[in-house]
C-alpha cells in the first residue's frame, strides 16, 4: 500500500498484531516510493539516463534504472526492519493468522461510505492541515527579499556547502525540506528557485526541464544523487501525523524522519565519493 501513499501504507499496519512489529512496519514504510514521487524518479530518469542512450532502449534503460532506485529503498527496508527487530524493537516470533469471516451478500453502498470516511477523508484532512499553511510559507520566502535577495536564495545558500558534498546543490535541498507537505511539490520548487519565479510552476514538457536542470549545473552525478535523495528521505507530513496517531507517540514518527534521511545522505555522499574518485 506504500507504493500508493505511505500515509495508507502506515493505516494498513493495522492488521498487524504484534505492537512492535506494526510500529517497525510504520517507520519503514517511507523507504518505498509513493506516488508523490514516482514522477520525479520517471522524470529526472528520462531526461539523463535516457539522454546517453539513443537508441530503442533509451526508455527501457530508463525503466531499469528506476526499477534499481526501488528496490534499493525495498532491500534497505529488510535491512532496516530487522535492525530494528534486534534492537530498539525486539520482538518475539509471531504468525499471522488471518481468520475468514463468514460469507455475507456485500453491502456496496456501505463499504464506500465507509470507505470515504475511513481513508479519503481520514487522509486528506491531515494533508489539508499542513498544505495550507506550508503553501503561506513557500510563498512568502519566494517573495519576501533583504537587500534583494529573496528568502529563499538565503536558505539555499546556507544550505549549499553541505548539498555540494552530497553532489547536489543547495536549491535540490531546499525543494526536499519545503516538500514536506507533499512529495510532488518538490520538483516545481525547484524550478521556481531556478528561473527566480514568485510561485510554484508546472512544466509539462520534459524536454524543457531538461534544458532548465542543465542550464542550472545539473550533470548525472545531480541526477542520480537526486534520485536517491527523493527515494530516501523523510516521509511527508500527513505519514508523519499518521504515524504518530497510529502508534501514539512523536518519537516513532521522529524515527521514521530520521531514518531515511540518514540513509539518503549516507548513500548521496558515498556515490559523489566514488563518481569524484573515478572522474577525477
Amino acid at each position: 500500500m506504500g507504493f500508493g501513499c505511505n500515509a495508507a501504507g502506515v493505516v494498513g499496519c493495522r492488521i498487524i498484531n504484534s505492537t512492535k512489529e506494526k510500529i517497525i512496519a510504520m517507520v519503514t514504510n517511507a523507504f518505498v516510493p509513493c506516488n508523490g514521487r514516482f514522477p520525479m524518479l520517471i522524470t529526472i530518469s528520462s531526461i539523463f539516463i535516457a539522454a546517453y542512450f539513443t537508441n530503442q532502449y533509451s526508455s527501457i534503460i530508463s525503466t531499469i534504472v528506476v526499477l534499481v532506485i526501488v528496490l534499493i529503498g525495498i532491500i534497505l527496508t529488510l535491512i532496516i526492519s530487522k535492525i530494528l527487530s534486534k534492537t530498539i524493537l525486539k520482538v518475539e516470533k509471531t504468525s499471522f493468522v488471518l481468520e475468514l469471516p463468514p460469507y455475507r451478500k456485500p453491502q456496496i453502498i456501505k463499504t464506500i461510505i465507509q470507505s470515504v470516511i475511513n481513508k479519503i477523508i481520514f487522509v486528506l484532512g491531515r494533508a489539508v492541515l499542513i498544505a495550507a499553511p506550508a503553501g503561506i510559507v513557500i510563498w512568502l520566502l519566494a517573495n519576501l527579499s533583504i537587500n534583494d535577495i529573496t528568502l529563499l536564495n538565503y536558505i539555499a545558500n546556507f544550505l549549499n556547502p553541505f548539498a555540494q558534498i552530497m553532489g547536489l546543490d543547495g536549491y535540490i535541498l531546499t525543494a526536499f525540506i519545503l516538500g514536506l507537505p507533499a512529495n510532488e511539490i518538490v520538483l516545481p520548487i525547484i524550478l521556481m528557485s531556478y528561473l527566480a519565479n514568485n510561485q510554484l510552476i508546472k512544466i509539462d514538457d520534459i524536454a524543457s526541464i531538461g534544458e532548465i536542470l542543465v542550464q542550472n549545473g545539473w550533470t548525472i552525478l545531480t541526477a542520480i544523487n537526486t534520485m536517491i535523495i527523493c527515494l530516501l528521505h523523510f516521509p511527508c507530513s500527513t505519514t508523519l501525523l499518521t504515524i504518530k496517531k497510529e502508534s501514539g507517540k512523536w518519537r516513532w514518527a521522529a524515527l521514521a524522519f530520521v531514518l531515511p534521511t540518514i540513509c539518503g545522505i549516507v548513500l548521496c555522499i558515498f556515490t559523489t565519493f566514488v563518481y569524484n574518485l573515478i572522474c577525477i
